[in-house]
């Protein structure tokens, strides 16, 4: 039988400062042991099975002598009963792991799904559009929350104030909100329903955002408004204006045109060829050039050390504020957007163009299944006679009080 150690008191202990391995007593194989360095700590030795171990009590004084020989004490009973002490503590340690991973904040979840949609979207823009609105209403009520503890409450505490002032925003936000809780659930972060979701649930709380707020469409100029307009554009002189010119002959979007490249163009073949990365869509566009969209690109002096159409006086691409200024000088009570809009009513009133080719012309999606049926190719014949018509439209008025009403052609 071991020799059994004598019962230190604590100013003995207190007194144990050389490096060494002291035995205190009290509690079979309990020591003090000092290192080099002056750190002290308890260390309880130990044989577990088939194997003989040192098990770390605590630091010195910290723990003290009477609460070491208390864990002594209960790691010797556990010993007794079968239990190692050491797998154990280590078992708890990767539970507690466990348990933190799973109480992950609502910010960090949305800086997960913020990270997905950078590597997966075009456009940088939208997924900073993510980060700003969460920042801006999500982020005060729930980004500190764990976001297995995010309820329909704290939901409603980020949507309600500004439901139906920030209608359109809100509706984003809570879109978001409810891609950052779905993350969360199908990464184990919490269980149970979605609370932000809209059908069967926010629906019946919050007013339809149909109900509340009609969508404010870009202003566009009348249809007949165009002749004048495209007269006092073509002698205004600058880079804009030509850009400018270029959108409304083509009817496509300001940033398609303006990050628009002479690579991406076939005057020959008299197509402008969108890539997919830089429409809305996420699908490449073809653009038919009408005489005068033509005539404008080959008057267009090419500049040295620049690939794009329509480069800004100080290199790179013209920005959006330049071209709402230019309208602003021009008095234009439009958007550049809202040239599409004024492109599409025209088509609608004053020409038989079906509905499939002029979304087609614009580029948008179409919705209805049987329409749909006809987007065998992108209808570009077709599309070269309207924006034919188009340009011609635009750039020679009418006689007073006469609306000329064009007929496409259609085969059945």
């Amino acid at each position: 039988m071991p020799k059994k150690a004598k019962e230190l008191t604590p100013i003995q202990v207190k007194r144990l400062v050389e490096p060494g391995h002291y035995s205190v007593g009290g509690v079979s194989g309990l020591a003090l042991q000092v290192s080099k360095s002056g750190a002290r700590s308890w260390i309880l030795r130990a044989k577990i099975g088939d194997k003989r171990r040192d098990i770390g009590l605590g630091g010195y004084p910290d723990v003290t002598l009477a609460q070491a020989r208390e864990k002594a004490r209960n790691a010797r009973d556990k010993i007794a009963a079968g239990i190692d002490p050491v797998a154990e503590r280590q078992a708890m340690r990767s539970a507690l792991i466990a348990q933190q991973a799973k109480a992950m904040t609502f910010e960090q979840c949305a800086t997960e799904v913020i990270r997905k949609k950078q590597a997966e979207s075009k456009s940088k823009k939208h997924a900073a559009q993510w980060q700003s609105t969460l920042e801006t209403y999500a982020f005060p009520i729930l980004g500190k929350m764990a976001v297995k503890d995010v309820e329909l409450v704290h939901v409603l505490d980020v949507l309600r104030p500004h439901w139906e002032t920030k209608t359109e925003t809100m509706t984003r936000v809570r879109q978001r909100i409810e891609a950052v809780i779905s993350w969360a659930t199908v990464h184990g972060h919490r269980k149970g329903e979605n609370p932000a979701r809209w059908k069967g649930h926010l629906d019946t709380i919050l007013p339809a955002p149909t109900k509340i707020k009609k969508v404010k469409h870009h202003r566009a100029l009348p249809i007949d408004g165009m002749h004048d307009f495209m007269a006092a554009l073509k002698k205004r002189e600058g880079v804009a204006a030509r850009c400018l010119e270029f959108i409304v002959l083509t009817a496509t979007r300001s940033g398609e045109a303006r990050g628009a490249t002479w690579n991406e163009v076939d005057l020959q073949g008299r197509v402008w060829t969108i890539p997919s990365e830089r429409m809305k869509g996420g699908r490449e566009h073809r653009v038919p050039l009408s005489n005068q969209a033509l005539a404008l690109l080959k008057s267009l002096p090419r500049q040295q050390g620049s690939d794009l159409l329509f480069t800004a006086p100080r290199g790179g691409q013209l920005t959006d504020v330049v071209m709402g200024e230019l309208l602003k000088r021009m008095k234009a009570d439009a958007t550049v957007h809202g040239f599409r809009s004024t492109f599409r009513d025209w088509t609608a009133e004053r020409t038989s163009t079906p509905h499939y080719v002029a979304e087609m012309a614009l580029a948008h999606a179409i919705r209805n299944d049987a329409e749909a049926a006809y987007r065998r190719g992108d209808l570009l014949a077709k599309r070269a006679k309207l924006m034919q018509d188009w340009a011609r439209f635009i750039n020679s008025k009418p006689a007073k009080g006469d609306v000329t009403l064009i007929r496409a052609k259609e085969s059945s």
